[in-house]
This record gives C-alpha cells, structure tokens and sequence, in this order.
C-alpha cells in the first residue's frame, strides 16, 4: 500500500475511532466474505459498523487516538465502530459466534476503558441499555406513584384540617346575657314643703285705736 494511502487510512481510522461510542475487536479467521458480509449487517442493527482492518494501521490510528490497543491486534482483526449500545452490539456479535465457531470476541474500548475479551464477554451478558431503561423507568414510575399517594395524602390531611379550622372561626360565639331591668320602686313619700306664713291683717282694736287719736285732735 502506498504511504500516502497509508496515512489517509490510519487518518480514517482515527476519525472514527473518535466518533465512535465503543469498539469491538473480533478475529474472523476461517469467516467468507459472505459470512462478514452477514455478520455486518446483523450490527447494522445495532447502529454500529465493521470494518476488517490491517493491524499495524489500526494500531497507529489508535496510539494517535490516544488508545493503547496493541494486545488486542493480532491475528486477523475486525472492528465494530459503535455508536449506538455496546451492549447490543457485544450481544449480536457473542450470537455470531455460535454460527461462526472460528469467530471470536478479542476484546473492546467502551467507556475510556480497554476491555479484555473475558470483559467483552461479560457486557455481552448484561442487559441491554433499553432494558435497563425500561426497568430505571418502571423503578421510577413507581416511585413517582408512591410519591403522588403521599402528597395526595398529606394534601387530604391538610385540607381537613383547614376546613375544621374554618368551621371553628365561623361558629357563633355564646351571646352574653341580656342585663335584666330593675323592678320599678315604688316612689318615696315626699315631705310637704313649708309654706310661708300668710300675713295677717291689723287686728280692728288697733285699727279703731288709731282711727280715734286721729279724730280726737280738733
């Protein structure tokens, strides 16, 4: 291969090694170019792509990629590049296996981590990323309904609790007792106020008296 086409695969390599979610590394030896050509698109279903690459050129692509790969690159490799879950694609190509007995999972990089083929093996056998999900979101739905019961609950309560409080402010307060009028008394018996002594005429003794000294001076 010439150098220039060298540097524009590892260049390829790399950029996808970079837009990559996860990869996989598997050894098809003994596989067809029919059975690849069918073990391809099983991953297609799973959003994720194989390339069959010369090992030297994938290891450059990846040390510049800042990976380190070097103990999964031997025999003739191919890489799934994967974008969607690396657990579906790890489980698709697990399956492959039992058609291809000469196929065989070498190992991975998902999550910054350089996977073994014991651990590729491993996230083959969890569940699948919609699985997980599917049990997160029932975990959570029945959270949320134990919390609504709650809040409902508690709202119950607290709504009770206002309308007593209520009933108790608009309950009549007891009215006081009306003063009973006092009983009339009868009214004291008033003294007689004093009167003035009427004034008395002379006496006629006097009266003659005077009449006849006035009459005895002639």
């Amino acid at each position: 291969m010439p150098r220039t086409e060298k540097l524009e695969r590892v260049a390829e390599l790399k950029r996808r090694i970079e837009g990559s979610a996860a990869l996989l590394l598997a050894e098809y030896r003994g596989l067809t170019v029919s059975d690849i050509t069918e073990l391809r698109r099983t991953l297609r279903e799973t959003d994720a792509s194989l390339t069959v690459v010369k090992n030297t050129l994938m290891q450059r692509a990846a040390a510049e990629a800042g990976l380190e790969l070097t103990e999964l690159l031997s025999g003739p490799s191919a890489v799934a590049f994967v974008d969607g879950d690396a657990v579906s694609a790890a489980k698709k190509i697990k399956a492959a296996t039992k058609q291809f007995p000469t196929l065989v999972l070498k190992g991975g990089y998902v999550e910054g981590q350089v996977l073994s083929a014991d651990e590729a093996n491993r996230l083959a056998d969890l569940e699948s990323r919609e699985v997980m999900l599917s049990k997160i979101a029932g975990l959570f739905k029945g959270e949320m309904a134990r919390a609504a019961a709650t809040f409902v609950s508690a709202q119950s309560r607290f709504l009770s609790l206002l309308e007593a409080y209520k009933a108790l402010r608009t309950e009549p307060e007891p009215e006081a007792p009306e003063p009973e009028a006092p009983e009339p008394q009868a009214p004291e018996p008033q003294a007689p106020e004093p009167q003035a002594p009427e004034p008395q005429a002379p006496e006629a003794e006097a009266s003659a008296t005077a009449t006849s000294d006035g009459n005895g001076k002639e």
